[in-house]
């Protein structure tokens, strides 16, 4: 799943739950959960097996889900101002809650490709649906638009 719809649950979970000790936990978990929910994601490991590398086409559409995830999570945080205790729980939620995509980097960016690394990779591809674009794309828009349904 892309970046966006976790942390918008993330940010959702921290919302309703501001105790970070159960906030971060459901968000860092709630990763998982949406990878097994059918959804589309770019190719980054098809790409790193057959070039050697991510294409650009992937980078890019990579660092625009980063910048809606950026937008997404600073916008639900501000919303708890001025109550900068909870903004802080929303944003580490956010955070957390792609942490385990953001583990994979080392494979993806430093091609380190062996060892835990590789096995971690190995198991975070084991638990995602994909499915086709349009509808990969949909169940995602859907999962954003239904965690700031139930922040509201």
């Amino acid at each position: 799943m892309l970046e966006s719809p976790h942390v918008a649950v993330g940010a959702a979970i921290a919302t309703k739950i501001p105790n970070p000790l159960i906030a971060i936990p459901l968000a860092i978990g709630s990763h998982f959960i949406l990878d097994r929910i059918p959804h589309w994601n770019p190719h980054s490991y098809t790409e790193t097996q057959k070039n050697g590398r991510v294409s650009k086409n992937t980078i890019v559409f990579a660092l625009t889900d980063v910048a809606v995830s950026l937008a997404i999570g600073f916008y639900i945080a501000s919303r708890a101002l001025p109550d900068y205790r909870h903004a802080a729980v929303i944003l580490a939620a956010s955070f957390f809650a792609v942490l385990p995509d953001l583990a994979k980097s080392p494979y993806f960016l430093l091609n380190q490709r062996k060892g835990l690394i590789k096995k971690y990779v190995d198991f975070e591809r084991s638990l995602q649906v994909e499915t086709k674009f349009a509808v990969g794309m949909t169940v995602q828009l859907l999962v954003i638009a239904a965690s700031f349904w139930w922040i509201s």
